[in-house]
């Protein structure tokens, strides 16, 4: 018994050893992707993260330049009450199709400006300053569509092992996180190494 504990211990230290040298965690299982033709990266963030808002403009330049073989998903996390609005706040953005116009801009009022968006009226004030009529923020707020989104939102991370953010999931096989890979612009380049590595199975 004493044997396999050790054992055990053995394996964890030195996986997890392999994992902070790499940058990366392998996961188990892979988890399925969407698009089998592409390369699918899944960026698990939470709006009110600063972490997650200090990686956004290095993520932003990053996709202007990501191959074209790449799928790239945003996937907002809730870990508290707030963090549920401002993941209503993402997928009527999605829905509306103003995502490019308030992804950036509601990290930098969160962040930088110190605005409060955590109630259904905040949020339609801040839409509607990004050109978005009121009534129709509020009626996809309260949809049902948003609603369905939201509770896939949190079933989602747990099949990822998502503990904190922000997180990248690689192909369904591989996470990278800040910890992991030390520095956010570190995981620009475990992103492109898997990719590239990915992309040769293809």
């Amino acid at each position: 018994m004493l044997i396999k504990v050790i054992f055990f211990l053995f394996f964890s230290l030195t996986s997890l050893a392999q994992a902070e040298s790499l940058g990366y965690e392998t996961l188990t299982p892979a988890q399925p992707t969407q698009n089998q033709d592409k390369i699918e990266i899944i960026e698990f963030f939470g709006y009110a993260c600063p972490h997650c808002d200090s990686l956004d403009p290095i993520l932003e330049k990053w996709l202007k330049t990501k191959p074209a073989n790449v799928e790239f998903i945003r996937q907002p996390v809730v870990f508290s009450p707030v963090w549920e609005k401002h993941a209503k706040a993402y997928y009527v953005a999605e829905a509306l199709g103003v995502t490019n116009k308030i992804h950036s801009d509601f990290f930098y009022a969160l962040h930088v400006k110190k605005q409060k968006l955590s109630s259904e009226d905040q949020l339609a004030k801040f839409f509607v300053e990004h050109g978005v009529d009121e009534a129709k923020f509020r009626s996809t707020y309260n949809s049902f569509l948003i609603d369905t989104q939201l509770r896939q939102s949190k079933a989602i991370p747990p099949r990822y092992g998502i503990t904190g953010v922000p997180t990248i999931i690689i192909n369904g096989k591989y996470k990278t996180s800040g910890s992991l890979a030390k520095t956010y612009p570190n995981m620009i380049k475990v992103i492109d190494q898997l990719i590239q590595q990915e992309s040769q199975l293809k």
